[in-house]
């Protein structure tokens, strides 16, 4: 009885075995196959797509060019962050830009999928910093549900989504304190009578942009006037005076243009919110600012070298940071001179009917803001990728613009810089000083940051 019985007991242990054997195997079965090949395609150009779905937020919220430059540099910095320890030669930013201290680190114990954790940093931190945060959402959910639709282990995915929530909230904790949120309860820009002090212009007359823009905390200037590129040409009424004669060049400039000048004027506008007047209704017309034309620029070259998710990266952060500082570094000038436009000055002394091509912008004169930001960026650029860098330019097509061809970045930071002139809304000296300042908050960004280990000493 008792061999009997023992010999049912093993046959049911079998059994058992045998049933658990199968439910893993049929577990494994239906587990997601991780496709790393098809994941690693999917995520190719995958920085260039999610800052494109970003400047389509920033412009749809009317974000002004200084905000708007400051939501493209954390999203940015976060996507580094994730990306990194694809590439264990690189470090990270933290102890490099001002105020950033050690981030979380990935679970050694763990495995993770850092393209995934890089998308999912960018968005979160992305959609903190807009109004339309449902539209960053929605594509953050697509981009996860395509994820899982092409395979991925499900513990990696976890893994990895967990560790981009986790970067995101450090580096919106780190943003937090950048001074954004205080300067709205600084005191608003004054108007008087004084000739020479900048005043809303036609057709709105807004009141003066982010004047305490210059207040944020920079990302890698030791100040905001760190490079500061010196005053505008001495406010005079004289028609024999240097100020006189370059308020007289713009007119004239404007006066004269011909059609590839006005290409040019209207290519780099960049106004993100043109209002325009038809008898009693005013409407108006969003467009990219110029940080967002040179974040495209930077996508799109990204996606003209085919460049791996690290390198992108990389260069996806530098661009933006260059620019984030160069909009603080220009706006403490702007409004420690506060200069009269082109457009106030000539209606005031030259021809009261005169308008520019393009509508002026609501803040002061000097120094150029595009001139500033695209220098920033086509230092960093030219760094990046050198000099003589040929590339088509197609982000201004969805606003109803053809492209336009460079054979390197200069040539078009230094079009873009002209194109004020052309456009009638800006003095010379604003934009020549802006060039310089512009190439040296981009050069000093280039130069700052390292991410290599071989030449940065900090230790996680």
């Amino acid at each position: 009885m008792l061999k009997g019985f023992q010999k049912r007991f093993i046959n049911m242990r079998a059994s058992n075995s045998a049933m658990l054997i199968l439910t893993l195997l049929l577990a494994a079965a239906c587990a997601p196959k991780h496709e790393q090949q098809k994941l690693n395609t999917y995520f190719d150009n995958g920085l260039s797509r999610y800052n494109r779905a970003l400047t389509n937020v920033i412009v749809s919220d009317i974000f002004t060019p200084p905000v708007a430059s400051r939501i493209y540099a954390y999203p940015n910095i976060a996507a580094y962050e994730g990306i990194r320890f694809m590439d264990s030669s690189k470090v990270s930013l933290a102890g490099q830009l001002n105020g950033l201290q050690a981030l979380p680190l990935p679970d050694t114990k763990k495995e993770y999928y850092f393209p995934l954790s890089s998308m999912v940093a960018f968005m979160n931190v992305g959609k903190a910093l807009v109004f339309d945060l449902e539209k960053v959402d929605a594509l953050e959910k697509q981009i996860l549900q395509e994820v899982q639709d092409i395979g991925i282990d499900s513990e990696i995915y976890t893994n990895s989504v967990a560790y981009g929530e986790e970067l995101a909230t450090a580096i919106l904790a780190w943003a937090s304190k950048d001074g954004y949120l205080q300067r709205t309860a600084l005191p608003r820009y004054s108007v008087n009578d004084e000739p020479a002090r900048w005043r809303p212009t036609p057709p709105d007359y807004m009141e003066a942009i982010e004047p305490h823009w210059n207040t944020l905390r920079p990302f890698t200037l030791s100040a905001a006037d760190q490079f500061d590129p010196g005053l505008p040409t001495v406010f005079d009424s004289n028609e024999k005076s240097q100020f006189y004669q370059e308020a007289m060049e713009v007119y004239n400039t404007v006066t004269e243009l011909d059609s590839n000048q006005v290409e040019i004027a209207k290519f780099w506008d960049c106004n993100p919110n043109i209002s325009t007047t038809k008898g009693h209704v005013m409407y108006f017309q969003q467009q990219i600012s110029p940080g967002g034309h040179w974040i495209h620029i930077a996508a799109q070259v990204l996606e003209q070298e085919n460049a791996n998710p690290v390198k992108a990266a990389q260069t996806m952060a530098l661009t933006s940071i260059a620019l984030a500082d160069g909009f603080i570094s220009c706006w403490d000038q702007k409004y420690k001179s506060t200069l009269t436009r082109p457009e106030t000055y000539i209606n005031n002394y030259i021809d009261p009917d005169w308008m520019p091509i393009l509508q002026t912008p609501a803040f002061p004169e000097h120094t150029s803001g595009h001139s500033v930001a695209s220098n920033a960026a086509a230092t960093v650029l030219t760094n990046i990728f050198g000099d003589n860098y040929q590339y088509v330019d197609a982000t201004e097509v969805p606003y109803g613009l053809p492209e336009r061809s460079f054979k390197s970045f200069f040539e078009a930071s230094e079009e873009a810089a002209i194109s004020r002139l052309y456009g009638g809304i800006h003095y010379r000296p604003a934009i020549e000083l802006g060039i310089v300042q512009g190439k040296a908050v981009g050069q000093h960004t280039f130069d700052t940051i390292e991410f290599e280990k071989s030449d940065f000493a900090y230790k996680e």
